[in-house]
């Protein structure tokens, strides 16, 4: 299980630049594998801190995205920077907040952290996030790194 943090400051988010495979050199929420004997919150502060050396309060859970194609469920939960510092780890070249027009949506990782992204602007914009429970589909016979290439099947929201 995949698990990371959608960090809002100033209404601005906190991205991570990857500098590791896959997706090498395009952003994402800080977000990583879960490891043995933590709870998804745990984990999610966990690699907050490992990608980004930021500090943070989880505030909610956000969304829950199931990906079959291949066999991974993430797990976001909106979260807060409890200093306002932070700085990349080893596993990002570089960590910015980016104000919410200006996210870098053709630059993104992983359709996960797109559809999180969108899922959360829809939400500010009628004036509070909700939770979120959908199914990403990847279109057959493209490319994994497409991040477009999906669909959002049974999307509910709470």
């Amino acid at each position: 299980m995949v698990v990371g943090c959608l960090i809002e400051h100033d209404n601005s988010i906190l991205l991570c630049k990857r500098k590791i495979q896959p997706s090498y050199g395009l952003w994402t929420l800080p977000a990583g594998y879960m490891e043995i004997g933590e709870s998804a919150t745990e984990g999610a502060i966990r690699e907050t801190w490992e990608e980004a050396g930021a500090k943070v309060e989880i505030i909610s859970p956000f969304a829950q995205l199931d990906i079959p194609l291949i066999g991974q469920t993430y797990i976001i939960f909106l979260a807060k920077l409890m200093t306002p510092h932070f700085s990349p780890g080893p596993e990002s070249s570089e960590c910015r907040l980016f104000a919410l027009d200006d996210i870098p949506y053709e630059s993104l990782s992983f359709s996960s952290m797109l559809v999180t992204l969108k899922l959360y602007i829809e939400d500010i914009k009628v004036g509070k996030p909700k939770f979120h429970y959908g199914i990403i589909n990847k279109r057959p016979g493209t490319s994994p790194s497409d991040i477009h290439a999906y669909t959002l099947d049974y999307h509910l929201r709470s």
